[in-house]
């Protein structure tokens, strides 16, 4: 599933183009991706529709310690929620959309979260809350295998 969240990042949001569910439906199956994958990938990104730019100036305002519960220690790579502590102490995560990643990484059905999926993910919620232009980099950090956080000037 997490393959055609990569491929509709790639072809369709990153350019702010988003056809109706059906119409994405008929292209994935056209690029070569399982149906039931396809319907695993819409329902996850059915999620975007909760994350709302407007939504966040009411929600979470404070910088205050995130404490992870025992389930989400489980889940979620260590490597993964240092990534996202990472991104909101240098401003480019707010606090409601690191809620927003966690609640999609653990949506997701994997066992463990890994970071590189948790990187997707941050990327996907950047997009949709119209993050930063300095979140650009990562972009190029989620198809980077060294994963070495740059340095932000």
């Amino acid at each position: 599933m997490f393959e055609i969240l990569q491929y509709l990042y790639e072809n369709y949001l990153a350019d702010d183009y988003y056809p109706d569910a059906e119409s994405l439906a008929r292209k994935l199956i056209a690029a070569g991706f399982e149906q039931n994958e396809i319907d695993q990938a819409l329902d996850w990104l059915s999620g975007l529709e909760n994350l709302a730019p407007q939504d966040e100036n009411g929600q979470l305002a404070h910088g205050g310690l995130r404490h992870y519960s025992d389930t989400e220690i489980d889940r979620l790579d260590v490597a993964g929620r240092g990534f996202l502590t990472y991104l909101e102490s240098a401003g480019l995560l707010t606090p409601y959309g690191r809620e927003w990643v966690i609640e999609r990484a653990l949506a997701l059905d994997d066992r463990e979260v890994p970071a590189d999926k948790i990187k997707w993910i941050a990327l996907i919620a950047l997009w949709r809350l119209g993050g930063p232009l300095d979140a650009l980099w990562l972009e190029g950090l989620v198809q980077d295998p060294s994963d070495e956080p740059p340095t932000l000037h």
